[in-house]
């Protein structure tokens, strides 16, 4: 459990604004996207490692990002394996945890040989999770639920045991970066009761001090799962 009761067990984030903050610097949208993975890194660290959050998920690709130029999609694999094979090092020294959700559909051998390794090598890991939507879509994650369950009477319990890394609990406090206020199709079954922050900064720009004020924004409201007052 978190440090305080008041503190959220399960921070998501929507990574946002990559290319806009790229775009104010006069930069290509790929300084963006590695400035942005840069700071994912440190972020994770200062949430699971300093302010002891349990559950830290971005999301930092989804299944619509396909349709971005070829070029900027084969720099934002490139990082995808440097975060799975070096940047990985520094997270397992930590102890902390490294989790993929996502369909491994249309990524390349190497890449998919990568997730695999870095989730056996930290899953025994014990400092907090770190889970990353990678070529995610929040629907097609419940599709993929249902239809392992499609031959038997569906519950929202056996939905909830059947998505990707079913152990990962529901989102307490969701983030998103850029000052856009929308969920983009990110973990919609777990956000149901998630408290939701947008922070009117691109994701570069975003720093630990914003993150701490988003945990006390979050520990000063009255939560009631829809249980009324």
């Amino acid at each position: 459990m978190s440090e305080s009761a008041n503190l959220p067990d399960h921070v998501g984030i929507i990574i946002d604004g990559n290319r806009r903050w790229a775009k104010t610097k006069g930069l290509a949208k790929v300084a963006g996207h590695k400035a942005g993975f840069d700071l994912l890194k440190d972020v994770a660290r200062y949430a699971l490692l300093k302010k002891n959050i349990e559950y830290l998920t971005a999301y930092v690709f989804s299944t619509e990002n396909w349709n971005r130029e070829p070029e900027e999609i084969n720099y934002l694999m490139k990082l995808a394996l440097k975060v799975f094979k070096s940047d990985l090092q520094q997270l397992h020294k930590d102890n902390i945890k490294v989790q993929v959700l996502g369909s491994k559909d249309k990524l390349s051998a190497e890449l998919k040989a990568a997730i695999d390794h870095a989730e056996q090598l930290t899953s025994s890991n014990s400092a907090g999770v770190f889970s990353l939507c990678f070529n995610y879509g929040g629907k097609q994650e419940i599709v993929d639920a249902v239809n392992k369950i499609k031959t038997r009477p569906i519950t929202a319990e056996e939905i909830t045991s059947n998505l990707y890394h079913s152990q990962l609990p529901d989102v307490d406090l969701l983030i998103r970066t850029s000052g856009e206020q929308r969920i983009s199709n990110f973990m919609l079954w777990r956000l149901a009761y998630a408290e939701m922050l947008f922070v009117d900064k691109n994701w570069p720009d975003f720093s630990n001090q914003d993150f701490d004020d988003c945990l006390i924004e979050y520990s000063q409201r009255e939560r009631r799962h829809g249980g009324g007052q």
